[in-house]
């Protein structure tokens, strides 16, 4: 298993190659308390469409498989580490994010450091604001239910749920919980007390193709913040879907696949007829 030594934080990840030329090299997030699984989970099925593409799926710090150090003291930080690991993984060429809530944030502080480093962006179910008494936050409510025999732990993943079936039971459990159940309880609880990023409410305009795709349903964190933050990115898809909660890539799989392929072809597009982001 891969890992690179960082000042704050000794990092795994999973770096998988294109298959035959490559186009360029997706950077995945994925969320607070979770690990690459999720972000495997939900876009290796839609790159197996795109094949051009590396992917490279980071354990943030604390998370996974991935330690950090008790210097390591909050969200700052944490991007440091992203930083410093995209600096020695993908020192140049074609880079696109894509971020899952927590790793959404991040991808928002990576865009804020260097807009025109990123030839797309991909926002699944994104966190905007850090605080979650500032969010404009839906009920959580259950909307379809087949759980007979399936034990819903309270504060589990599956807990969560919009909708609970027993195929979205076996995938959340798989991609979200196990990850979950991996972390590094300490150093999650220090990145939980300074969880506002230096980047938050300053995120620039973003030219490039862009997808943010969030649930109605979503009672972690919300759709309608998200909505404002796409306003000056001119080139960005956003949904809001319904059926789906804050796992909307598990609840509303089809969907999903199809955005984020759309949004993977609207990059190669952009690629191939030289049409580079950067500040709108």
């Amino acid at each position: 298993m891969p890992f690179l030594d960082l000042p704050l934080s000794r990092v795994h990840y999973l770096d998988l190659p294109a298959t035959g030329e490559q186009l360029g090299t997706v950077v995945a997030l994925h969320g607070f308390t979770c690990d690459h699984r999720l972000m495997t989970g939900a876009f290796e099925p839609v790159f197996a469409r795109h094949p051009g593409w590396r992917r490279l799926y980071l354990d943030l710090p604390g998370h996974g498989l991935s330690t950090a150090t008790a210097e390591l003291s909050g969200t700052d930080d944490v991007l440091a580490v992203v930083s410093a690991a995209l600096g020695r993984l993908v020192p140049s060429g074609v880079v696109a994010l894509a971020g899952q809530s927590y790793g959404g944030y991040l991808a928002q502080g990576l865009l804020a450091a260097e807009p025109e480093r990123y030839a797309g962006v991909c926002l699944v179910a994104p966190a905007v604001l850090a605080d979650a008494a500032a969010r404009d936050l839906p009920e959580h409510r259950v909307i379809a239910e087949r759980a007979e025999g399936i034990e819903i732990v309270d504060g589990s993943a599956f807990s969560l749920g919009v909708v609970r079936t027993p195929e979205t039971f076996v995938r959340t459990a798989l991609e979200v919980q196990a990850g979950i159940d991996s972390g590094d309880q300490d150093v999650l609880a220090r990145i939980a007390a300074a969880y506002r990023g230096a980047w938050e409410g300053s995120v620039p305009a973003y030219a490039g193709p862009g997808l943010v795709v969030t649930a109605r349903q979503d009672a972690v964190v919300g759709y309608a913040d998200q909505f404002a933050l796409t306003r000056g990115w001119p080139r960005t898809t956003f949904a809001a879907l319904d059926r789906a909660g804050h796992n909307l890539q598990i609840e509303q799989a089809g969907v999903f696949d199809a955005l984020a392929g759309d949004w993977l072809a609207r990059v190669e597009e952009a690629l191939a007829s030289a049409d580079r982001p950067g500040p709108a």
